[in-house]
Protein backbone atom coordinates (compact mmCIF):
# COMPACT_ATOMS: atom_id res chain seq x y z
CA UNK A 1 0.00 0.00 0.00
CA UNK A 2 1.67 3.56 -1.16
CA UNK A 3 2.33 6.26 1.64
CA UNK A 4 1.87 9.56 1.53
CA UNK A 5 4.62 11.23 2.04
CA UNK A 6 5.47 15.26 3.13
CA UNK A 7 8.47 16.52 2.84
CA UNK A 8 10.29 20.53 3.52
CA UNK A 9 12.79 21.23 1.31
CA UNK A 10 15.56 23.99 1.08
CA UNK A 11 17.33 25.01 -1.79
CA UNK A 12 19.41 27.45 -3.42
CA UNK A 13 17.95 28.03 -6.84
CA UNK A 14 20.80 29.90 -8.81
CA UNK A 15 21.05 26.92 -11.03
CA UNK A 16 17.97 25.77 -11.62
CA UNK A 17 15.21 26.85 -13.79
CA UNK A 18 12.42 27.43 -11.33
CA UNK A 19 10.58 24.62 -9.35
CA UNK A 20 8.33 22.68 -12.38
CA UNK A 21 10.02 20.41 -14.52
CA UNK A 22 10.84 21.61 -18.11
CA UNK A 23 12.09 19.04 -20.72
CA UNK A 24 15.67 19.39 -21.02
CA UNK A 25 16.34 22.05 -18.28
CA UNK A 26 17.68 21.36 -14.31
CA UNK A 27 14.49 22.35 -12.30
CA UNK A 28 13.63 21.52 -8.32
CA UNK A 29 10.61 19.08 -9.09
CA UNK A 30 12.46 17.29 -11.74
CA UNK A 31 15.79 16.69 -9.79
CA UNK A 32 13.82 15.45 -6.53
CA UNK A 33 11.71 13.12 -8.78
CA UNK A 34 14.47 11.94 -9.94
CA UNK A 35 16.60 10.55 -7.06
CA UNK A 36 12.90 9.21 -6.35
CA UNK A 37 12.84 7.72 -9.20
CA UNK A 38 16.08 5.66 -8.56
CA UNK A 39 15.15 4.92 -4.91
CA UNK A 40 11.62 3.70 -5.78
CA UNK A 41 12.34 1.75 -8.85
CA UNK A 42 9.78 3.52 -10.89
CA UNK A 43 8.97 7.18 -11.82
CA UNK A 44 7.07 9.14 -8.75
CA UNK A 45 5.33 12.25 -9.09
CA UNK A 46 5.90 15.36 -6.43
CA UNK A 47 3.43 17.72 -5.69
CA UNK A 48 4.42 20.98 -4.71
CA UNK A 49 2.91 23.89 -2.44
CA UNK A 50 3.31 26.56 -5.55
CA UNK A 51 6.24 27.00 -8.43
CA UNK A 52 8.97 29.15 -7.70
CA UNK A 53 10.40 30.70 -10.47
CA UNK A 54 13.89 30.29 -11.55
CA UNK A 55 16.53 31.47 -9.46
CA UNK A 56 14.46 31.77 -6.44
CA UNK A 57 15.28 30.22 -3.16
CA UNK A 58 13.56 28.35 -1.04
CA UNK A 59 13.97 27.55 3.34
CA UNK A 60 10.92 25.38 3.70
CA UNK A 61 9.15 24.64 0.46
CA UNK A 62 6.67 21.76 0.83
CA UNK A 63 6.11 18.69 -1.27
CA UNK A 64 4.32 15.36 -1.50
CA UNK A 65 4.22 12.23 -3.06
CA UNK A 66 3.06 8.66 -2.95
CA UNK A 67 6.14 5.59 -1.99
CA UNK A 68 5.77 1.62 -1.94
CA UNK A 69 9.00 1.62 -0.90
CA UNK A 70 9.10 0.55 2.68
CA UNK A 71 11.98 2.55 4.00
CA UNK A 72 11.97 4.35 7.38
CA UNK A 73 10.91 7.96 7.08
CA UNK A 74 13.98 8.96 8.52
CA UNK A 75 16.07 6.63 6.28
CA UNK A 76 14.08 8.25 3.35
CA UNK A 77 15.32 11.85 4.47
CA UNK A 78 18.87 10.94 4.79
CA UNK A 79 18.84 8.38 1.59
CA UNK A 80 17.64 11.31 -0.52
CA UNK A 81 20.44 13.84 0.94
CA UNK A 82 22.93 11.62 0.57
CA UNK A 83 21.77 11.60 -3.57
CA UNK A 84 20.39 14.81 -4.25
CA UNK A 85 22.75 17.96 -5.39
CA UNK A 86 24.26 19.97 -2.55
CA UNK A 87 21.98 22.98 -3.08
CA UNK A 88 18.92 21.01 -2.47
CA UNK A 89 18.25 19.39 1.20
CA UNK A 90 15.09 17.70 2.85
CA UNK A 91 14.78 19.71 6.20
CA UNK A 92 11.81 17.34 7.04
CA UNK A 93 9.94 14.37 6.14
CA UNK A 94 6.85 12.73 7.46
CA UNK A 95 4.01 10.36 6.62
CA UNK A 96 0.50 12.36 5.99
CA UNK A 97 -2.80 11.27 5.02
CA UNK A 98 -3.83 9.85 1.88
CA UNK A 99 -5.23 13.13 0.25
CA UNK A 100 -2.92 15.96 1.55
CA UNK A 101 -2.16 18.31 -1.03
CA UNK A 102 0.81 21.00 -0.33
CA UNK A 103 -0.89 23.87 -2.76
CA UNK A 104 -4.71 23.09 -1.80
CA UNK A 105 -4.18 22.69 2.28
CA UNK A 106 -2.03 25.48 2.67
CA UNK A 107 -3.55 28.22 4.43
CA UNK A 108 -1.15 30.43 4.17
CA UNK A 109 2.71 31.05 2.54
CA UNK A 110 5.26 33.86 3.46
CA UNK A 111 7.72 35.54 1.27
CA UNK A 112 10.85 37.36 2.09
CA UNK A 113 12.59 39.97 -0.28
CA UNK A 114 16.07 41.28 0.57
CA UNK A 115 17.39 44.14 -0.86
CA UNK A 116 20.81 45.30 0.05
CA UNK A 117 21.15 49.32 0.40
CA UNK A 118 25.07 49.37 1.03
CA UNK A 119 27.34 51.02 -1.82
CA UNK A 120 29.20 47.45 -2.37
CA UNK A 121 27.97 44.12 -2.91
CA UNK A 122 29.97 41.69 -1.52
CA UNK A 123 30.30 39.03 -4.45
CA UNK A 124 29.46 36.14 -2.36
CA UNK A 125 26.14 37.80 -1.47
CA UNK A 126 25.08 38.94 -5.26
CA UNK A 127 23.03 36.00 -6.05
CA UNK A 128 21.07 36.11 -2.66
CA UNK A 129 19.98 39.99 -2.73
CA UNK A 130 19.02 42.86 -5.10
CA UNK A 131 21.25 45.60 -4.51
CA UNK A 132 20.10 48.83 -4.70
CA UNK A 133 22.73 51.51 -3.46
CA UNK A 134 20.94 54.34 -4.59
CA UNK A 135 18.68 56.96 -2.44
CA UNK A 136 14.96 55.59 -1.30
CA UNK A 137 12.05 57.36 0.92
CA UNK A 138 12.18 54.26 3.17
CA UNK A 139 9.30 55.76 5.39
CA UNK A 140 7.21 55.90 2.04
CA UNK A 141 7.73 51.95 1.27
CA UNK A 142 6.76 51.27 4.96
CA UNK A 143 3.38 52.81 4.21
CA UNK A 144 3.05 51.84 1.20
CA UNK A 145 4.05 48.14 2.06
CA UNK A 146 1.23 48.54 4.82
CA UNK A 147 -1.91 49.59 2.20
CA UNK A 148 -1.23 45.84 0.47
CA UNK A 149 -2.64 44.40 3.81
CA UNK A 150 -6.23 42.77 3.26
CA UNK A 151 -8.47 41.59 0.51
CA UNK A 152 -7.54 42.53 -2.84
CA UNK A 153 -7.89 41.60 -6.51
CA UNK A 154 -4.15 41.72 -7.31
CA UNK A 155 -4.38 41.45 -10.93
CA UNK A 156 -2.18 44.46 -11.51
CA UNK A 157 0.48 42.52 -9.40
CA UNK A 158 0.73 39.40 -11.52
CA UNK A 159 2.49 38.35 -15.01
CA UNK A 160 0.41 36.58 -17.64
CA UNK A 161 0.37 33.19 -16.31
CA UNK A 162 -1.73 30.27 -18.51
CA UNK A 163 -3.93 29.49 -16.08
CA UNK A 164 -5.79 32.88 -17.19
CA UNK A 165 -7.73 31.53 -19.69
CA UNK A 166 -9.36 29.58 -17.23
CA UNK A 167 -10.75 32.36 -15.48
CA UNK A 168 -9.60 32.15 -11.87
CA UNK A 169 -9.88 34.65 -9.49
CA UNK A 170 -7.24 37.02 -8.34
CA UNK A 171 -8.19 38.27 -5.34
CA UNK A 172 -6.22 37.39 -2.05
CA UNK A 173 -5.73 38.23 1.12
CA UNK A 174 -2.59 39.53 2.67
CA UNK A 175 -2.16 38.83 6.74
CA UNK A 176 0.85 40.91 6.95
CA UNK A 177 3.60 43.22 4.51
CA UNK A 178 6.07 45.38 5.90
CA UNK A 179 9.90 45.92 5.63
CA UNK A 180 12.19 45.73 8.34
CA UNK A 181 16.05 47.15 8.33
CA UNK A 182 18.75 44.56 8.97
CA UNK A 183 22.10 46.33 8.84
CA UNK A 184 22.28 46.99 5.49
CA UNK A 185 19.52 44.85 3.94
CA UNK A 186 16.25 46.00 3.66
CA UNK A 187 14.22 43.09 3.96
CA UNK A 188 10.26 42.70 2.38
CA UNK A 189 8.09 39.96 4.53
CA UNK A 190 4.55 39.32 2.52
CA UNK A 191 2.60 36.51 4.66
CA UNK A 192 -0.48 35.85 2.70
CA UNK A 193 -3.44 33.45 1.26
CA UNK A 194 -2.03 32.82 -1.85
CA UNK A 195 0.36 34.49 -4.42
CA UNK A 196 -0.10 35.14 -8.55
CA UNK A 197 2.84 34.82 -11.11
CA UNK A 198 5.61 37.37 -10.36
CA UNK A 199 3.21 38.74 -7.65
CA UNK A 200 5.78 39.07 -4.85
CA UNK A 201 8.51 40.45 -7.68
CA UNK A 202 6.05 42.97 -8.89
CA UNK A 203 5.29 44.30 -5.84
CA UNK A 204 9.14 45.00 -4.40
CA UNK A 205 8.92 46.76 -7.83
CA UNK A 206 5.95 48.84 -7.13
CA UNK A 207 7.33 49.76 -3.45
CA UNK A 208 10.85 50.35 -4.81
CA UNK A 209 9.41 52.68 -7.13
CA UNK A 210 7.18 54.66 -4.03
CA UNK A 211 10.84 54.61 -2.56
CA UNK A 212 12.04 56.57 -5.70
CA UNK A 213 9.12 59.17 -5.45
CA UNK A 214 7.59 57.68 -8.59
CA UNK A 215 4.26 56.60 -7.11
CA UNK A 216 2.55 57.82 -4.40
CA UNK A 217 2.20 55.17 -1.05
CA UNK A 218 -1.84 55.96 -1.53
CA UNK A 219 -1.74 55.05 -4.88
CA UNK A 220 0.12 51.31 -4.28
CA UNK A 221 -3.42 49.60 -4.83
CA UNK A 222 -4.28 52.40 -7.85
CA UNK A 223 -5.19 49.59 -11.32
CA UNK A 224 -1.97 50.13 -13.39
CA UNK A 225 -0.30 47.92 -15.32
CA UNK A 226 2.58 45.61 -13.23
CA UNK A 227 5.43 47.24 -11.88
CA UNK A 228 9.04 46.67 -12.93
CA UNK A 229 9.66 43.06 -11.88
CA UNK A 230 12.78 42.66 -9.56
CA UNK A 231 15.39 40.33 -10.12
CA UNK A 232 14.44 36.47 -8.17
CA UNK A 233 17.75 36.28 -7.09
CA UNK A 234 16.36 38.42 -3.73
CA UNK A 235 13.50 36.16 -3.23
CA UNK A 236 12.99 33.57 -0.45
CA UNK A 237 10.28 30.89 0.47
CA UNK A 238 10.38 31.09 4.14
CA UNK A 239 6.88 28.98 5.19
CA UNK A 240 3.98 27.40 4.33
CA UNK A 241 1.72 26.86 6.70
CA UNK A 242 -1.29 24.10 6.96
CA UNK A 243 -4.46 23.12 9.18
CA UNK A 244 -2.41 21.62 12.58
CA UNK A 245 -2.95 18.31 13.48
CA UNK A 246 -5.89 17.48 16.20
CA UNK A 247 -3.47 17.94 19.34
CA UNK A 248 -2.44 20.95 17.93
CA UNK A 249 -3.17 24.87 18.06
CA UNK A 250 -3.31 26.95 14.97
CA UNK A 251 -0.96 29.34 13.96
CA UNK A 252 -2.42 33.14 14.87
CA UNK A 253 -2.61 35.53 11.88
CA UNK A 254 0.73 37.47 12.52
Amino acid sequence: MPRRIRITLAYDGTHYHGWQVQPGLPTIQGTVQQVLAGLEGTPVLIEGSGRTDAGVHALAQVAAFHLTNPIPIDNLRRAMNQLLPRDIRIVEAAEVHDTFHPRFDALAKTYEYRILRAELCPPIERLYVHHHPYPLNEAAMHDAAARLEGEHDFTSFATADESDTQGRSKVRTIFSSQFTREGDRLIYRVRGSGFLKHMVRNIVGVLLEVGKGNIASVDVLTPRLPGPTVPARGLFLLSVEYPPAPHETAPADR
